[in-house]
């Protein structure tokens, strides 16, 4: 066989939100770098499309969350999820990148199982705290588990399965290097005033659900702030804006609102902020931002999560829950083993709750100094031990795959390259 088919792998990769997508298109690229021919496609965003994936199925389209909301868009889902098995089964990959998404790429580890080809898994779904009867998929359907928190090694690993921490890729990050006069120029923000960033998530049913709260709770403040709304690249800006524009226009904040495209630069530059639970969680911390943590779900999907939701040891040590009787979800506070930042999750998520949450991390208070310092210790935590970046460990790990699944069977491998062995 040619030993050039191995340098110029065809690869699957499957990212269906935001991060997931902004992680995916930087593996393409260091793959890519490394072989100059090889190829990529399946489930992306926009980011990877750009890298250089050939999208068979788009992540703006399944992008859903929580259980009810999947349910109702079953359809859509499943027939994302059957052309994505066609695609692998007409194709055959050399290796597979499962980013995160859950609920569609354990079903995809089965179907790749099923045909020999190797899957690695980056960023591990959260069964560590729910779910955990999936910890039998890993087991069984992937070859690599890559995480990007550091006390999900040890949970795997005392489990069986082959895990590494590779740091997160936001620690890895420079901080951003606009200028605060760069950023208001660039976005008409006033200089003379605080800013104050709004993150309320990356997919469209979690804009619904939590952005008006948030507009809500910083409408007391008045004309003293200016408000920054990143816009997630998994969303339509425009359909954001209208959402915003409406709430903001019967709190008069319209003139004070800004939607901008990098979420990181928006927590850089802003006094505070307030966050839905979520990736964003971990961009502020690793910024160093003091911000508060929010999140609303339907009442069905909240109540069977606090129900099915335990941690083990390696995750929450101490097992207590906060003064509202819940178990923390804010990574920040997951990591830090301790409450760094304040979580309002569901019933508690009101806008005077925000309100009162948010106001003392905005004045110099003893308060805001304790937060920034915890945040720091976060963000050391979030480091990878190894010396090189999560992205490159992740490129390896496929090439150790690769080297040991193309020699391991030739039959399929000549018929994957379609050449005669």
């Amino acid at each position: 066989m040619d030993i050039a088919i191995q340098s110029n792998p065809n690869l699957f990769l499957s990212a269906g939100e935001a991060s997931g997508d902004h992680y995916g298109a930087q593996i393409i690229a260091e793959l890519a770098r490394r072989h100059s021919s090889a190829s990529f496609f399946g489930l992306g965003g926009r980011e990877m499309e750009a890298a250089g994936q050939q999208r068979i199925v788009r992540a703006e389209d399944v992008a859903h969350m929580g259980i009810t909301e999947v349910i109702r868009h079953a359809p859509r889902v499943y027939g994302s999820y059957r052309k994505l098995v066609a695609s692998i089964k007409e194709r055959c990959p050399q290796a597979a990148i499962l980013i995160d998404f859950p609920d569609v790429n354990f079903r995809l580890a089965r179907e790749l199982r099923a045909l020999h080809i190797p899957v690695l898994y980056f960023v591990s779904p959260q069964l560590w705290a729910w779910k955990r009867r999936r910890l039998r998929w890993v087991q069984q359907r992937v070859d690599r588990m890559m995480v990007i928190f550091p006390f999900e090694e040890s949970f795997y690993r005392n489990r069986g399965v082959d895990a590494s921490f590779t740091g997160h890729p936001l620690a890895e990050l420079p901080l951003p290097a606009t200028s605060r006069e760069e950023f208001a120029k660039l976005h008409g923000l006033d200089l003379e005033k605080q800013w104050i960033a709004l993150l309320p998530g990356s997919r469209a049913k979690e804009v619904h659900l939590n952005l008006q709260t948030m507009l809500e709770a910083v409408a007391g403040f008045g004309s003293r702030y200016e408000y920054l709304v990143p816009v997630a690249s998994t969303l339509d800006a425009e359909w954001v804006r209208q959402q915003a524009g409406r709430i903001a226009a019967a709190r008069q904040l319209g003139t004070n609102l800004h939607f901008v495209p990098d979420a990181r630069e928006a927590l850089f530059h802003a006094r505070a902020s307030v966050v839905a639970s979520g990736t964003a969680t971990v961009q502020a911390a690793v910024i160093g931002n003091p911000f508060v943590v929010v999140y609303r779900v339907s009442d069905l999907t909240f109540k069977l999560a606090k129900r099915l939701v335990k941690y083990p040891k390696e995750v929450w040590p101490s097992g207590a829950p906060d003064r509202y009787g819940n178990l923390p979800i804010a990574m920040v506070n997951l990591i830090a083993g301790l409450t760094v930042v304040p979580e309002l999750i569901q019933q508690n998520f009101t806008a005077a709750n925000v309100a009162a949450a948010l106001g003392p991390l905005l004045e110099d208070t003893a308060q805001r100094a304790a937060m920034i310092h915890d945040l720091v210790e976060v963000r050391r935590r979030l480091v990878s031990p190894a010396g090189s970046s999560s992205i490159v460990q992740v490129a390896d790990a496929v090439d150790s795959l690769l080297e040991a699944s193309w020699p391991s069977d030739p039959v399929k491998m000549g018929r994957i390259a379609g050449v005669r062995v």
